[in-house]
């Protein structure tokens, strides 16, 4: 019951006491309500005997709906990546859970202008008429699992989480439609969740350190791979998210380094931002562009949409431009666009 009913009801003739009692106290009580079926019972067990079922019906519905709506209006001001972290936490205590970490997609046609660079390839199979359709379908699959949680009291977790990014030949069917390349990407990282932490005016939502390893599970002259320690923070304003994602290669010996020179091509960390509007999602990634002067860079630019009214999956647009989006075109220049599926959003 709210105070504006409660004050309405003393201004009317014949208003019975437990009207009164009920403004005095179930408003007060209103918390421990979660739902109207335990609010009915706390009345019939508490409440006076004069009072009826349609009073008691009365009093819950307004309560419960008082409720809903300051938590409706406490959600809102939640940023993007504080109600991300939100659904994680009704997750992260159910055992075997496996929850999304990066975005869930499958781009149907995937284009790239530049077409597909199949020298490693002609070198390492000793053919020289190999040829790859420049349209191709790719996929992202991302998952997390924590391993620890509220560490030493603190609002410190750990993760383990498994990336990988197929390249499939689906429409080259002269060559019996093979993967062309996957990546394998698995890490694990210590994250800490700040309370009331700001920065420049943003919300400082996560930060945390880890350990990366990107494979694409080749060997001889088509093997690629490195190994990473990152740091990464998030915040934000608004529906407005900024990650920022450093790091440092972990260097190999010589003799056993694939692919020595790729920090000239992925640099040493990348930038991303995401701004939700409703239901649709803008996401842009900056990579090794200012450390390069723009010669070795990447961009990729994201938008998600719903799909008529169905909940399950969104719509997904992406474009790529630069060097690195898979490790076997580390150091070849890629510019493709690609339209797709995605289960499940960056946000």
């Amino acid at each position: 019951m709210t105070q504006k009913y409660c004050n309405l009801l003393f201004l009317l003739p014949g208003i019975s006491l437990l009207s009164i009692i009920l403004c005095m106290t179930v408003e007060g009580d209103a918390a421990s309500f979660p739902n109207q079926q335990e609010c009915l019972q706390h009345l019939i067990m508490t409440g006076p005997d004069t009072m009826t079922m349609g009073e008691a019906r009365a009093t819950c519905s307004n309560t419960i709906s008082s409720l809903d709506e300051k938590n409706s209006v406490a959600q809102k001001d939640d940023g993007p990546v504080e109600g991300r972290l939100k659904v994680d936490a009704t997750n992260i205590l159910k055992p075997f859970t496996l929850m999304s970490h990066y975005n869930n997609y499958i781009l149907l046609a995937a284009h790239n202008f530049q077409g597909w660079n199949t020298s490693p390839y002609a070198e390492a199979y000793d053919q020289d008429n190999l040829e790859a359709d420049d349209t191709e379908v790719q996929f992202q699959l991302s998952i997390k699992t924590p391993l620890a949680v509220e560490l030493f009291g603190q609002h410190l977790d750990i993760f383990a989480a498994y990336t990988v990014r197929s390249f499939w030949q689906f429409y080259n069917k002269d060559v019996s439609s093979p993967f062309r390349e996957s990546n394998h990407e698995p890490e694990i990282w210590l994250q800490e969740r700040p309370l009331n932490r700001e920065i420049l005016g943003f919300r400082n939502t996560v930060n945390g350190v880890g350990l990366n390893h990107m494979s694409n599970g080749h060997g001889g002259s088509l093997s690629r791979s490195w190994n990473r320690v990152y740091g990464v923070i998030a915040i934000e304003r608004g529906n407005l998210a900024i990650v920022l994602r450093p790091w440092i290669r972990i260097e190999e010996d010589l003799e056993d380094d694939d692919n020595p020179d790729i920090t000239d091509y992925y640099g040493h960390g990348e930038l991303r931002l995401a701004y939700k509007h409703k239901d649709h999602t803008f996401s842009f990634m900056s990579r090794n562009n200012l450390e390069s002067g723009f010669s070795r860079g990447a961009v990729t630019l994201g938008w998600s949409f719903p799909l008529f009214d169905y909940p399950y999956l969104k719509g997904y647009l992406q474009y790529f431009s630069g060097y690195g989006e898979s490790l076997i075109d580390y150091n070849s220049y890629v510019n493709r666009i690609g339209i797709g599926l995605q289960l499940t959003d960056i946000l």
